[in-house]
Parts: structure tokens; C-alpha cells; sequence
């Protein structure tokens, strides 16, 4: 049965890659797959899903406002049947695009893997996020580690000095040089100016 997951987590824990291997498994069957990746996120080129270890695909790039159920049935229209669509960086996806998702589940029967951080630099939820912890059938966290050594649950935006930054807008494209995955209890006392963390240290999959 067709189902709607949502794979979260803070910062560089492995998401993309993930997902790629699922793409890769799906296709290793004889299964073709969609991949779709918001278009703001164009580091590694629009349309292309890259992940840190230089794994990468061509995926479909999309707007805010596009609408995911007629790109997908467009798709399947165009090229033929799906075994799954890949949402990459959902966390920017709106409330309208995880409805769209949940009904290529429920209409379309055709399981959506959705990969994205749960919480953005505040510690608040991201509006993607949020629908799919309301509306996802399956939800499972990815972790990755802190370096004090803890799971890492929360994303620090930090300067050139490893301040942190609490201002800005909530979506701002950025690597290891500008976030940096902690445990609540570092997140605390680096929004309280209480510590410091280098912006290239990167947290590493458990």
C-alpha cells in the first residue's frame, strides 16, 4: 500500500544520500522514480539533487506554487509508470504541496518519500515540516551527532566567527560554512552567546 513518509533531521546527517539510495534501489528493480527538489535550492545546479559525498541526480525542480500531483501525473503522462517520487529538501515545500503529495498517495497510489529538516535556525518549524509531521503515514528520524558528542537535533546559523545568528529570514541556502548541527542543550547556549562553534565543523551520521 502507497504511503507518505517524511525522513527528517538537523543538518548534514545524510538525507540526500539517502534519498539517491532509495532512488537507486527503486531503479535496481526496474522501477522508475521522480525526484523533485525545490528550485530555490540550485547549489549543485538547478534540478540536480547533490549530496556532500558527491553522489548526485537530475531531478525535477519546482516552485513554490507549482502544483506536485499535476507535475508527477504530467510526468507519468510523458515517460510512463512510477514506483515512487522523491521529495528532496521538503522542509521548503508548502501546506498546499504536502496536500498534493498526500493525494499521489491516495489517488495516484504511488508512495512519496519526502526528505527534509525538521526545524530551521530558531529552532522552529519549518511550514513543510510541520504538514508532514500532521499528515505523513510513516515518519522516521535520520540522526547524526553533535560534537559534544550527543544526537544532534537542532540547526545553529553561524557567522565567520562562529556566533550564532538569530535574525535573518527563515530560508537562507547554505552549507557547513553557515550551519552547523547541535543538541538542544549546545543550541541553548549558543543562541545564549555562551559558546561558540566552528561554522566548518560538520556533525556525522550515528
Amino acid at each position: 500500500m502507497a504511503k507518505l513518509y517524511f525522513y527528517y533531521s538537523a543538518m548534514n546527517a545524510g538525507k540526500t544520500t539517502t534519498l539517491l539510495q532509495s532512488a537507486h534501489n527503486y531503479r535496481e528493480r526496474g522501477m522508475r522514480v521522480a525526484i523533485l527538489t525545490p528550485r530555490l535550492d540550485n547549489r549543485a545546479g538547478s534540478g540536480v539533487v547533490a549530496s556532500r559525498i558527491g553522489l548526485k541526480a537530475d531531478g525535477m525542480a519546482f516552485e513554490r506554487d507549482s502544483d506536485l500531483q499535476r507535475l508527477v501525473e504530467a510526468d507519468i503522462a510523458a515517460r510512463g509508470p512510477l514506483g515512487c517520487v522523491l521529495v528532496d529538501e521538503a522542509q521548503f515545500l508548502s501546506r498546499a504541496q504536502v496536500w498534493q503529495l498526500s493525494e499521489v498517495v491516495d489517488q495516484l497510489r504511488i508512495p512519496v518519500l519526502c526528505y527534509g529538516l525538521r526545524t530551521d535556525f530558531r529552532g522552529e518549524l519549518f511550514e513543510g515540516s510541520q504538514y508532514l509531521l500532521a499528515w505523513a503515514d510513516e515518519m522516521q528520524e535520520i540522526k547524526t551527532i553533535c560534537h559534544s558528542g550527543k544526537k544532534a537535533t537542532m540547526t545553529v546559523r553561524v557567522d565567520e566567527h562562529g556566533h550564532a545568528v538569530q535574525d535573518g529570514p527563515q530560508v537562507e541556502i547554505g552549507g557547513n560554512e553557515r550551519y552547523v548541527s547541535v543538541s538542544r542543550a549546545e543550541f541553548k547556549k549558543i543562541t545564549r552567546g555562551e559558546s561558540r562553534i566552528d561554522p566548518m565543523q560538520a556533525a556525522l551520521p550515528l
